[in-house]
């Protein structure tokens, strides 16, 4: 099973979980976890191969990689906790994580917020996709994503988040890393679907305005999808919002859950 962390609240019932990005863990939460624990209980993942997750990934997690696998080992947590239902908070790539479990466990999921989603991936990053494929057995990981997170983070207010993703994911091995970057060759099939198919839960997207590389595709699904989903363009912020703009974001996303069917 994955490392998590649960910080209980006992005036309420509801639950939120939290799915942090490739490379990340769920220490990129710290900025949420005090306001969000006044209002719910809160539960914190660390993915397989990532934070306390990792060494588990040396001999569990011997298979291949699918968003599937992925969304089954946060499932597998909910049901040992016994949690029949949360609001699921992701970020980047946990924004996919977050999106495959509604779509394999509808039940489940009470409502999603997005930040920094990835919904169709641009030139720019289909061309780190197929560098990264390129280059992934060649150069150390590290290499690699730190020129990932400056790509996709290259302003300078983008600093703190860069160096945190970047510290986080120091915390990662070589073959873990190749892992996950082998799950690019199925993203762009999955993220078709969604954006074809509407869920019916409710969905809040938190998106930087300066997340150039991801906020052009999630204001058109906005747009097609409008009977489920709303977004929130938080100004002088990228990618990693909840870090970048945390006040904001917890403001935000607290007031959203909220308003639907928090007892």
């Amino acid at each position: 099973m994955i490392s998590y962390t649960i910080y209980n609240n006992e005036t309420t019932q509801e639950w939120v979980t939290f799915v942090h990005g490739a490379g990340g863990s769920s220490s990129i939460w710290f900025k949420q976890i005090r306001e969000f624990q006044k209002h719910f209980n809160v539960l914190l993942l660390d993915l397989r191969g990532h934070g306390n997750s990792n060494e588990n990934s040396k001999h569990t997690f011997k298979r291949k990689y699918t968003f599937q696998s992925i969304a089954n080992d946060v499932v597998e947590v909910l049901d040992y906790l016994q949690i029949q239902a949360a609001h699921f908070v992701g970020i980047s790539l946990g924004t996919i994580v977050i999106r495959q479990l509604a779509e394999m466990h509808p039940q489940r999921v009470q409502s999603m917020i997005m930040g920094g989603a990835i919904l169709k991936m641009n030139f720019r990053s289909q061309i780190l996709m197929r560098l990264g494929n390129v280059f992934k057995y060649v150069l150390p990981y590290l290499v690699l994503y730190r020129f990932f997170a400056f790509v996709i983070m290259p302003n300078k207010n983008h600093k703190a988040s860069r160096l945190l993703f970047i510290n986080e994911a120091k915390k990662l091995y070589q073959k873990e890393f190749i892992r996950w970057f082998k799950l690019t060759a199925e993203i762009n099939p999955i993220l078709k679907w969604f954006r074809q198919q509407e869920l019916n839960i409710p969905t809040f997207y938190v998106m930087g305005e300066e997340d150039y590389m991801f906020l052009p595709s999630v204001r058109k699904v906005v747009e097609h999808h409008y009977k489920s989903s709303k977004l929130f363009v938080i100004e002088k912020c990228g990618h990693v919002v909840n870090v970048e703009q945390s006040t904001v974001f917890n403001h935000q996303v607290i007031t959203f859950i909220k308003s639907n069917n928090v007892n």
